[in-house]
């Protein structure tokens, strides 16, 4: 297992003092919110000497080109099926106007900001500036400020809104850290530690699956032997001070496969769920672990302030500068999607575009709320909107939403049915891409008029997977995990097996999956037609026979699939 972190990325200490106005233009709000989502409270004002590392997001004139690319590459019945883009071409399709280049540098050098302590993507969209809360209020127009979480006492510095002179409008998507309060927390549940080693799996009505060859067995891959030479690999990703330990991998591998790799100090449990599920399932496949920063969090009374920042952009620079990736990458982490402001999910979302355009299979955790909070009484939900009106409405988790990953819920028990935790529904932000028309249009005609009214919108691409009492080793003890978090690295596992069937077959990788699964490969899924997902008040979607939003298609049958990924070009 490859590790790669991305603590302690090197930025360049910026000037504190800036000059005149930019060109003596009056600024103006480019973004607000109403006010922080609900548990965020204000604290205290930002300390002018902590240090922000503020990412600015160049507009991509040329991404509705490269999102074409994207559809025509991953349709199996388009004639340019799999023939994904090089970095190189993505680069020069989600590159800034020249123009915008020119101007963003002279504002940014009216601060004080020269080029060297600049850090730029591999495409130029993206500039890092590091600066103290004092000039960043300059800058930006603003005031931040300490926020408080009620549940957790995570500390923050942001701010509610924050302006640019006019003249840079045009020339920039969005700032942050500033006016985003999302946590992009790990989807899991709770640890249930264990003396007893359980069998492995069963396959009695209501038996569980425990460990991979339980999976290999419930979803048909017990035969399949993956590659270590063909170039295939597998990709995982960890946040929030999440470190994969090799010395509870080595001990995991004990009990379901006999293999050894170097140890490692640090470790938490998410990232030993993924790796221990992710990388036992396909080994041989080479597998790389991606550690990104974003703790400890700003205390205010630390001699030396921190601050927790959005994990995924810094991770999305690093991997989109690479020349080779990993064909498949599971990520179990998110939040609200309303906690994330709308410019910073669609930035994303394009990154995520781009990963598919090369050819990787990207896939996230529904989440583990249900349709929102997890809550089926309407007296005690939390599902409330945080645009001023507070009114309930379902919530649903990003990057999940994102229309160019695939969703992945969490099923239970032999047979399977859907796991009541299992995040699914509808996008506030993202409209339904046409991949979905068909099969969300004939679910929608099976709803009673005005079931769930104004509580979503278009809906997102949710594929399920076994997601409750996974065997885990973590701090040399065995223990139980569910979530969606155990969902997700064990469907890209199977993702994987696929893309080492297909290359070593001479074909390209899957890469981006949804148009494949929607127009054929939901023939070689399980449906899954039991179960539901409550939250906000509600008993949430019920799973019925065909697509519906609490299980997609159902479950993945390996050797179904794999005859199915070997007969497309």
């Amino acid at each position: 297992m490859r590790l790669i972190s991305l603590l302690g990325l090197p930025f360049a200490a910026a000037l504190a003092s800036a000059t005149a106005p930019f060109k003596g233009c009056q600024h103006k709000v480019k973004e607000s919110i109403h006010g922080p989502p609900r548990g965020w409270s204000k604290h205290s004002p930002a300390p002018k000497h902590h240090m922000l590392q503020l990412k600015i997001a160049l507009p991509q004139p040329r991404f509705p080109e490269l999102e074409q690319h994207l559809w025509e590459v991953s349709d199996p019945s388009h004639p340019r099926y799999g023939a994904h883009l090089s970095k190189e071409e993505t680069d020069a399709l989600t590159a800034p106007h020249p123009e915008t280049l020119d101007i963003v540098n002279e504002w940014l050098a009216s601060h004080g900001l020269a080029e060297e302590s600049l850090i730029r993507s591999s495409a130029n969209d993206w500039v890092t500036i590091r600066v103290p809360v004092g000039l960043a209020e300059e800058m930006l127009d603003t005031t931040y400020h300490v926020y408080k979480h009620a549940e957790t006492g995570d500390s923050i510095v942001r701010t509610t809104s924050y302006s640019l002179p006019e003249i840079l409008h045009d020339h920039v998507d969005l700032i942050q850290p500033t006016t985003m309060f999302a946590r992009f927390k790990a989807f899991k549940s709770t640890l249930h530690w264990t003396s007893e080693v359980q069998p492995a799996a069963s396959s009695a009505s209501g038996g569980t699956i425990t460990g991979p060859a339980g999976n290999q067995q419930l979803y048909n891959s017990v035969d399949y032997n993956a590659s270590s030479t063909n170039g295939n690999e597998l990709g995982l990703t960890g946040y929030l001070g999440q470190y994969a330990n090799n010395m509870d991998l080595q001990q995991f591998y004990q009990l379901e496969n006999p293999i050894c790799l170097r140890a490692m100090r640090q470790a938490g449990i998410e990232a030993n769920l993924d790796t221990q599920f992710g990388f036992g399932l396909t080994w041989p496949t080479p597998g790389t672990f991606y550690s990104t920063g974003g703790e400890p969090p700003f205390i205010p009374d630390m001699l030396t302030p921190t601050d927790s920042n959005e994990p995924y952009s810094y991770w999305l620079d690093y991997v989109l500068s690479q020349p080779t990736l990993p064909q498949t990458i599971s990520t179990s982490y998110g939040d609200d999607e309303q906690t994330v402001p709308y410019t910073y999910a669609t930035r994303v979302c394009a990154g995520m575009a781009v990963l598919g355009a090369r050819g990787v299979s990207v896939m996230f955790s529904s989440g583990d709320g249900g349709v929102g909070d997890g809550d089926a009484n309407p007296a005690t939900q939390l599902c409330y909107s945080n645009d001023g009106r507070n009114v309930t409405k379902f919530l649903p988790a990003f990057p999940a939403s994102c229309p160019y990953v695939t969703s992945v819920g969490g099923t239970v028990n032999i047979p399977e049915t859907a796991v009541f935790f299992s995040g699914g529904g509808f996008s506030n932000y993202f409209l339904r891409p046409a991949y979905q028309d068909v099969a969300v249009s004939e679910y929608l005609a099976k709803l009673a008029p005005g079931t769930y009214e104004g509580l979503y919108n278009p809906l997102i691409p949710m594929w399920l997977h076994k997601g409750f009492n996974f065997l885990i080793v973590y701090q040399g003890q065995t223990a139980y995990v569910g979530g969606t978090s155990c969902s997700s690295p064990t469907f890209a596992s199977f993702v994987s097996m696929l893309n080492d069937a297909r290359i070593s077959d001479g074909k390209t990788p899957l890469g981006f999956l949804n148009p494949f699964l929607y127009s054929n490969g939901y023939t070689a899924l399980n449906d899954i037609t039991e179960g539901n997902n409550p939250g906000c008040g509600t008993e949430g979607f019920n799973a019925t026979i065909g697509w519906d939003p609490v299980t997609g298609h159902g479950t993945p049958n390996f050797e179904k699939l794999k005859a199915l990924v070997l007969s497309m070009p």
